[in-house]
């Protein structure tokens, strides 16, 4: 049963990707306005794939739809289509792609598929009549196929066995034989039918699976396909003896069971899928390492133990944690791409729908970012593009008016500041108007004070109340009371900010303020009074002890106005003491420590009465209970347990910048 869903899983993952691609190539053909070459052989491949691995699963409604999608671009690849017909055929695609894609997600929820297919097989069929095809004489590439791979008169074979009990043999054999045909070598293979009988599988399991070739050239193009092919447990290389008057294979039994030539492989496939879940496991159990590792090195006994071994001994094992997290971290990162891309496709089809010319410009789609955090902030990317294209970007008449581009633009970019991802989307939008927000949220009763006390940054804070929209009027893409408080709620669940930045007339900017990975930081102790802080060793700059006189303030009355000039710029300081509301003795400058900070472009320069060391720690979320205080907001974004029991606030260095 394991193995089924092992099966379904990689067709499901491999299906959503041919997808995402075909839209990729779409795009290009529509915005090149010209189906090319590569752009039809590329999308007669990913159906044809789809198509095949469909059967093999036995999903109808997909295969079929892909199998007639297959063949249009199997008469287009032959005959060509005129160029007056490339809208109407990207429309066509883009329609019955997205009828895949509900299909796939009918088979995620366990819903049955769609049964009645003949009017979607009629409009394919319309649509090649008109672009001069006639389905009813179309010799299919599966009959061309089955002229060629009768035959067994080659000169070379490759036996493949594959590993032991994977299940769906005929399914891995057809996957192969779809990157031997993208490798452009001429072959032949058996058994046959692999992509439509899977009866086939138990004669691969006893005889192996076989790759027909007829020359040197292409069967070494052949043996690094199988090298890297998926599930190959072995392969055997056979030469046969050919009569040298003709050069053809003696058609006997006895030189397929003796080859002259063999090289066998045992290695297995370097890339394998793994649970999520058991690798968020191992996350932990690394972070329970790196506590209990503190604890040891903590403990007074060992300390007072002063052994040069055993401290040689703690360091090397130090040095492998650190390997060990690392690897483990970089397992689950993935690239923000997949989301980015996916992007593309909402802009194009808002576009047409809105009758808004809109470019999006993608910055930065492989910067990397950890898994779980991706599957988090897929929606709220996608409902602040929505958002931009609904009634951010104008219509073409009113941008002309004010003097812009008549096409939009809107900027998807993600950076990674060192320790958080910075993932922005910003248009050049009508952008939002401060007063008019105000007075919305002042009819609907959400004004904590009075109006006179907010300023810009407050207002744009308000969009992020449970059921606040700035739209009047309720469009299929907004106004459906999912907005802004869904994207920060999501957002905040994986420790990150949205911070709203917005010019009236020019546009608005919106920024994910992200962290990296969600489980270790490496950080350093500093201490305030009784209490102990983390502050995360990426944020941090350098640190050093100041005197009086370097100190600036604009106000003797108030020190929170104090600046310091490092290497010839100006930064405002920021005392933890006064900012937390913690007694402590150290209140000169002098007797205490500034530590100079940084979060995406902003620095200041935060003053602690000491740095006790650098450590790294596992961060543990603040408890449920402390949420109705904004926290985070203060500059506090989790805590961690140290070895000696004690328990340490981590500080969240980009809100404490943001405080001022």
């Amino acid at each position: 049963m394991e193995n089924n869903f092992a099966v379904l899983d990689m067709y499901l993952f491999e299906t959503n990707t041919l997808l995402d691609q075909l839209d990729d190539i779409l795009l290009k053909a529509e915005s090149e306005r010209k189906f090319d070459k590569e752009c039809i052989d590329e999308i007669f491949r990913i159906m044809h794939t789809i198509k095949g691995s469909s059967a093999m699963m036995q999903f109808d409604s997909i295969m079929t739809i892909s199998h007639k999608i297959e063949d249009l671009f199997y008469y287009i690849r032959e005959n060509g289509i005129e160029q007056k017909y490339n809208e109407e055929l990207v429309n066509l695609v883009f329609k019955f792609t997205d009828f895949i894609k509900v299909e796939i997600s009918k088979i995620e929820k366990g819903q049955k598929l769609e049964e009645n297919l003949e009017p979607f097989e009629k409009e394919i069929t319309d649509f090649m009549k008109t672009i001069g095809g006639d389905s009813s004489v179309l010799k299919t590439q599966n009959e061309e196929v089955a002229v060629t791979e009768t035959s067994s008169d080659s000169k070379y074979a490759i036996k493949i066995i594959f590993d032991d009990e994977i299940e769906m043999e005929n399914l891995r054999a057809f996957l192969l034989v779809n990157q031997l045909k993208e490798a452009e070598i001429q072959f032949k293979y058996k058994p046959e039918n692999v992509d439509s009988n899977p009866e086939t599988a138990e004669e691969i399991i006893k005889e192996g699976f076989f790759i027909y070739i007829d020359d040197k050239e292409s069967l070494d193009v052949a043996v690094n396909v199988v090298k890297g092919a998926l599930n190959v447990k072995n392969y055997t290389i056979i030469e046969f003896e050919t009569d040298e008057k003709d050069e053809t294979p003696e058609e006997t039994e006895e030189k397929t069971d003796v080859p002259k030539n063999t090289l066998t492989r045992n290695d297995k496939q370097s890339l394998i899928t793994v649970n999520l879940a058991k690798l968020n496991k191992l996350v932990d159990i690394v972070g329970e390492l790196v506590i209990a590792e503190s604890m040891v090195e903590s403990d007074p006994d060992i300390k007072n133990l002063n052994s040069e071994s055993f401290n040689k001994a703690t360091r090397q094992v130090r040095k492998l944690t650190d390997e060990l997290q690392d690897i483990v971290m970089s397992l689950r990162m993935v690239p923000v791409s997949g989301i980015f891309q996916r992007m593309k496709r909402i802009v194009r089809d808002m576009g047409k729908e809105l009758k808004k010319d809109v470019d999006l410009i993608i910055v930065g789609e492989d910067t990397e970012i950890d898994k779980t955090i991706v599957d988090s902030i897929s929606d709220p990317i996608m409902h602040l593009v929505r958002n931009a294209m609904d009634h951010g970007i104008e219509g073409e008449e009113e941008r002309i008016k004010k003097g812009k581009n008549k096409k939009g633009k809107i900027r998807l970019s993600a950076a990674n500041t060192g320790g958080e991802i910075l993932i922005t989307v910003e248009d050049d939008g009508k952008g939002l108007d401060p007063e008019e927000i105000l007075q919305k949220a002042k009819k609907k009763g959400l004004l904590t004070k009075a109006e006179s006390e907010y300023t810009e940054k407050d207002i744009y804070q308000l969009l992020m109340i449970p059921g606040f929209s700035t739209n009047e009027e309720v469009t299929e893409y907004s106004g459906r009371g999912v907005g802004m408080d869904v994207v920060k709620s999501n957002v905040e669940k994986v420790g990150g900010t949205v911070v709203v930045d917005s010019t009236p007339g020019l546009g608005t900017k919106i920024i994910f303020k992200i962290p990296l990975t969600l489980t270790i930081v490496s950080g350093m102790q500093v201490v305030v009074g009784d209490s102990e802080f983390i502050i995360p060793i990426k944020n941090i700059q350098q640190s050093f002890m100041a005197k009086e006189e370097e100190i600036i303030r604009n106000d003797e009355q108030h020190q929170d106005k104090e600046m310091i000039i490092v290497r010839e710029k100006c930064y405002p300081i920021l005392r933890l003491h006064q900012h937390f509301n913690i007694d402590t003795k150290v209140t000169n400058i002098e007797d205490g420590i500034l530590i100079l900070v940084e979060s995406g472009y902003s620095r200041i320069c935060l003053f602690a009465d000491d740095i006790v060391s650098e450590l790294q720690v596992v961060v543990k979320p603040l408890p449920v209970l402390l949420n109705k205080y904004n926290l985070k907001e203060s500059g506090i974004s989790g805590c961690s347990i140290l070895g000696d029991g004690s328990i340490n606030l981590i500080l969240d260095v980009g809100n404490l910048i943001e405080s001022m």
